[in-house]
């Protein structure tokens, strides 16, 4: 993800979408069958879940500055 100065609604939506993303993957992790499905939907979460990990230290950041 780029280092784009983002606002707090826009980092608010984008953790919306990463949240609904994850509840998908998830999803599809339980429906499917054999390992590859399974690696290439764990490394999906994982990159979804460092992506919230990212926007939530950055949210954060900027509610610390505006307080």
């Amino acid at each position: 993800m780029s280092d784009v100065l983002l606002t707090i609604p826009e980092i608010d939506r984008r953790i919306a979408v990463i949240r609904e993303n994850l509840r998908e993957l998830i999803e599809q992790a339980a429906a499917f069958s054999g390992a590859a499905d399974e690696e290439r939907t764990s490394e999906r979460i994982a990159e979804q879940e460092e992506e919230l990990e990212r926007l939530t230290k950055q949210r954060d950041a900027l509610t610390q500055q505006k307080s």
